[in-house]
């Protein structure tokens, strides 16, 4: 009778290991190139340390002339026990144990790496003599999870040779031209030599120097050029000595589409891991591309990105001090390039500044907002302007425009940032007064009409609503003569424009009163107007309005004024309105033609 309480050895499925790893693992069979690879330069590696020899890696694709992929290294080998230790335990990684070496002596971590293989063969044949002087031996595994190891009869150099022979619909990913391609996308800068055999004889080295890491400017430009489609604006060295961190960062030479993520090409000990790591540079700096390799980041199993780990955000941090230390640079030594790579790159220095004092110093002067005078400098604006206002909002600001003075300013506040970065202005222009204002402070200001012209104003009022209806009509007293009207949609700016209206009347000492009477109705759902246009009393158009009798040209002017008011306002035209502007425009087109045409009768005189 069997022990049920005694320790029983997991059983391995390695079909389903196999379809666990193509399926959720690895993003493609390709990988299977890079997983051979990493087990040679590891090899390698191991040999080196053991005598200082090795450090090469020959690929024989699949061709007509070559059945079998073969892959061979120079490393340190394995005995008959090390073979069957290390490619009969998945999951096991067992070489750093074996060899006697440092972890991060190593690229392959996770022991799963030559099952790899078994997507895209069935059968795996790898001979290997070991560098202590003991027979070859011969490992052959297959895809139904049994294996054998026997002495290989045969005399090989030391080190080790994978053969693969593929399935017929895996043919392509072994042959010559997609071999190429994977090995010079996964060990182009590996440290080794790495040649392919070609077909037709002869031998291609895919590997060289590194570019990104010999600090060569001309090839770094050549190489980011290559990165990102066209010459880089400038190249950043980055140094990471922590993490054994080290690459450049390309500052592009055009800004990202919005919602672009970084894709940081990242190498570990010269093996690429991946073309779009998203989290290694920091969120603020989408205005660069970086390559970098590193000795001791940690890679997932699939090696196909990093492990957000300290390891991680110590890199992170340190390459975003690099790039800031670029930053101030550049502030103090080249301002026509600060310029150019501000024009460029705004939103992404108005995101860093707002957190950054030091570098707030430089580079917010460089910076621009949208102003009632134009596009200007922040540095411009704390120039010319003692007192500066702004708009929180897109919309607050093209109302409060209509009726700032021409002699102040108006910043737009509502664009990504610009409202941070304009209050920021005293601490680096203490001499500037910084104001936020909005449409309701704003509208609490217009006084109603003169006391003279009251009668006149009111009776302007009552005949414009009937002209237009549906919409309110209140006249006020603006600072811009120039602006006939203001249309306003905003319910608590219609409650300021009544709590005006009110105060006008009853005087200051009724104000509070009123104010907290027209909350006390409005937070009771009392009916309101949906929108209204307000006239500006100084406006002369609006006074000879006022004078203009009741009648058709009337209401038609009314009707006009209403449709410029709401295009000045940025407000969108829908069907009524743009409907109602047509109908006023041709009518009153139509009338003036017909007043300055002489009759026939004249003609004929």
């Amino acid at each position: 009778m069997t022990d049920s309480t005694a320790a029983q050895q997991f059983q391995v499925d390695l079909r389903g290991v196999i379809d666990l790893l193509s399926r959720h693992i690895y993003s493609s069979p390709r990988v299977f190139l890079r997983e051979l690879l990493q087990n040679a330069v590891d090899a390698i590696a191991a040999r080196r340390a053991a005598d200082g020899d090795g450090g090469r890696i020959r690929i024989t694709p699949v061709s007509d002339g070559s059945p079998e992929f073969v892959m061979r290294d120079d490393g340190i080998g394995l005995t008959e026990t090390e073979v069957a230790d290390l490619l009969a335990t998945v999951g096991r990684s067992s070489k750093r144990d074996i060899f006697d070496l440092p972890r991060e002596d190593f690229l392959g971590q996770f022991g799963i790496g030559m099952l790899s293989c078994f997507m895209v063969c069935d059968t795996i044949v790898i001979r290997s003599r070991s560098v202590d002087g003991s027979a070859p031996v011969e490992w052959v595994g297959h895809s139904d999870g049994t294996f054998t190891v026997a002495p290989y009869p045969h005399d090989i150099p030391v080190g080790t040779s994978v053969h693969l022979t593929p399935r017929s619909d895996t043919r392509a990913l072994l042959s010559t031209s997609t071999i190429m391609e994977l090995a010079e996308t996964f060990g182009r800068y590996l440290p080794h030599t790495v040649v392919v055999d070609l077909p037709g004889g002869g031998e291609t080295t895919v590997t060289e120097p590194a570019p990104f890491l010999d600090g060569d400017l001309e090839r770094q430009l050549v190489y980011g050029h290559e990165l990102i489609g066209a010459e880089p604006l400038d190249v950043i060295p980055l140094n990471v000595p922590g993490t054994q961190t080290r690459g450049v960062a390309f500052v592009l030479p055009f800004a990202p589409p919005p919602g672009a993520r970084q894709s940081t090409r990242v190498y570990l000990r010269r093996m690429l891991l991946t073309e779009r790591a998203d989290d290694l540079l920091p969120a603020w700096a989408f205005f660069a591309r970086a390559v970098v390799d590193s000795g001791s980041l940690h890679p997932t199993a699939s090696r196909e990105s990093l492990v957000d780990d300290d390891a991680l955000e110590q890199t992170r941090q340190e390459i975003g001090d690099a790039i800031r230390r670029w930053i101030l640079e550049v502030a103090l030594q080249d301002p026509l390039r600060l310029s150019q790579f501000v024009s460029i790159h705004e939103v992404a220095l108005k995101s860093l500044v707002r957190h950054d004092d030091e570098l707030a110093r430089f580079i917010v002067r460089w910076l621009s907002v949208d102003t009632t005078a134009g596009r200007l400098r922040i540095e411009e604006v704390a120039r010319r302007f003692p007192r500066v206002r702004y708009a929180e909002t897109v919309d607050e600001f093209r109302q409060v425009a209509s009726m700032t003075s021409a002699g102040g300013i108006l910043v737009n506040g509502g664009y990504l940032y610009d409202a941070d970065l304009v209050r920021r202005m005293p601490e680096l222009f203490p001499e500037v007064e910084v104001e936020r204002v909005d449409v309701v402070s704003e509208i609490d200001r217009l006084d109603l009409a003169p006391l003279d012209d009251r009668a006149a104003a009111t009776s302007l009022e009552e005949r414009a609503r009937a002209a237009l209806e549906d919409i309110d009509v209140a006249v006020r007293t603006f600072e811009r003569p120039e602006l006939p009207g203001l249309f306003v949609a905003d319910p608590e700016v219609l409650r300021a424009l009544d709590r005006g209206r009110a105060r006008s009347a009853g005087g200051a000492l009724w104000g509070g009163v009123l104010d907290r009477a027209a909350s006390a109705v409005s937070g009771r759902g009392a009916e309101e107007p949906a929108a209204r246009l307000c006239l500006n009393w100084t406006n002369p158009v609006i006074r000879k309005l006022a004078s203009t009798p009741p009648g058709r040209v009337f209401d038609l002017s009314v009707q006009l004024l209403y449709v410029q008011s709401l295009l000045a306002g940025h407000h969108p035209l829908g069907p009524n309105d743009r409907a109602l502007m047509s109908t006023a425009l041709s009518e009153l087109v139509d009338r003036a033609i017909d007043t300055d045409t002489p009759s026939a009768a004249e003609g004929a005189s």
